[in-house]
C-alpha cells in the first residue's frame, strides 16, 4: 500500500465529508493505493455516524472510536498501530491542513530519503497573541533542547516512513514532540516542508493554555526518558551525591568550628540545618535512583531495543 493517512478528530462532523472527499480526489488523481484511518477521540457530536457513512461509501476510509476523550496523542498512537502503508501521513480534521500536500510529502519520504517530514505553516490565519506567542516560545525551547531545527513542531501535517511510527509510542501531549521521539529512536533524517495553512471553515479551535503547560511537562519527560530511561541511577545518583557532599562538607566545617571555638553556637545557626537538609535530600535522591533502577531492571521491556538490521 502506497500511503496511510491518519486523521485524529474530535467533534468534526461538519468538516469530515468535505475533507474525505478532498483526500479521495487527491489520491485517485495521483493513482495511489491508500487507506485513511479516522480516529474519533470520543466525539460528542455526530462525528462517528459520519465516519460510518463515509466507510459504507468507500471502504478505504476506516474508523476507530474511543469510548471517551483521551487526547490527540492517544488517537495518533492507535492510528499508527493500525496503519499499513509504506508512508504514513497525519493531518488534522478541521480543514486547516491541505490534502494537496500529500503527494509531495510522500515523494520527500520515498525519493529524498527522509525518515519523517514535518510541515511548517509559515503563513498562518490564526495570528492571535494567545496562540502564536506561546507557540513560538514552545518551538524555540524544543529546538534548543533537542537539536532538531524545525520551525513548527506542533504542525499536524507530517509524513513518516512506516518503520518510524512502528518504533515510537505517543501519549500525554507528546504528539507535538514526535520528531524528538523519532530522533531518540534513531531516525535522524528529519526534514521540513512549508505547507498551506487554511482558514478554519468549520467548528472551533480546541486550543487552550493547559495544552502548553502539559506540553512543556511532556518535553521534560521526553528529554529525561531519552537520556536516562534505561539508566536512571546515573541521573538521581549523581544529583544525590552532589547534594550529599555539599551538606556533608558544610557540616564538617561547622563541627570543626564548634571544636575550635567553645562558645560557637552550632544549633543556633541556620547553616547547620541547611546542611542537614541538603544531606537528607541527597540521600533521598540516591534512594530514588535505586528504586528507579529496581523498577527498570524488573520491567518487561528492560532489554528491549530497536534493532534495524540483524545478520544470522
Amino acid at each position: 500500500m502506497d500511503v496511510s493517512i491518519v486523521v485524529p478528530l474530535f467533534n468534526e462532523d461538519e468538516s469530515l465529508p468535505e475533507l474525505c472527499s478532498w483526500i479521495e480526489n487527491v489520491v485517485n488523481a495521483n493513482q495511489l493505493s491508500y487507506e485513511v484511518w479516522l480516529v474519533d477521540d470520543g466525539s460528542t457530536d455526530n462525528s462517528w455516524e459520519v465516519v460510518e457513512s463515509i466507510h459504507r461509501k468507500n471502504p478505504h476510509f476506516k474508523g476507530i472510536r474511543f469510548q471517551r476523550n483521551y487526547g490527540k496523542s492517544a488517537a495518533l498512537n492507535e492510528g499508527f498501530k493500525a496503519a499499513q502503508g509504506n508512508v504514513i501521513i497525519t493531518m488534522d480534521a478541521d480543514m486547516q491542513d491541505s490534502p494537496d500536500e500529500i503527494p509531495e510529502l510522500r515523494r520527500m519520504i520515498l525519493e529524498d530519503g527522509y525518515d519523517m517530514v514535518s510541515g511548517w505553516k509559515k503563513k498562518r490565519y490564526d495570528n492571535t497573541l494567545t496562540k502564536n506567542l506561546p507557540s513560538k516560545l514552545f518551538n524555540a525551547v524544543a529546538r534548543r533542547s533537542s537539536g532538531i531545527i524545525l520551525h513548527d513542531f506542533n504542525c499536524g501535517l507530517k509524513a513518516y516512513k512506516k518503520k518510524v511510527v512502528k518504533s515510537i509510542e505517543v501519549f500525554g501531549e507528546m504528539h507535538r514532540y514526535i520528531p524528538i521521539l523519532a530522533k531518540w529512536s534513531g531516525f535522524r533524517k528529519i526534514g521540513e516542508k512549508v505547507v498551506e495553512h487554511r482558514p478554519r471553515k468549520y467548528g472551533v479551535t480546541k486550543f487552550g493554555w493547559q495544552r502548553f503547560v502539559n506540553g512543556f511537562l511532556d518535553l521534560g519527560t521526553i528529554m529525561f526518558l531519552g537520556k536516562f530511561g534505561k539508566k536512571p541511577m546515573q541521573f538521581f545518583g549523581l544529583l544525590g551525591t552532589v547534594f550529599f557532599l555539599i551538606g556533608f562538607i558544610a557540616s564538617i566545617y561547622l563541627i570543626i568550628g564548634k571544636f575550635a571555638l567553645p562558645d560557637f553556637a552550632l544549633t543556633n545557626r541556620p547553616s547547620f540545618y541547611i546542611a542537614l537538609t541538603t544531606m537528607i535530600i541527597g540521600v533521598q535522591l540516591f534512594l530514588t535512583g535505586f528504586v528507579a533502577e529496581l523498577v527498570t531492571r524488573n520491567s518487561a521491556e528492560r532489554n528491549t531495543y530497536l534493532i534495524e538490521k540483524k545478520l544470522q
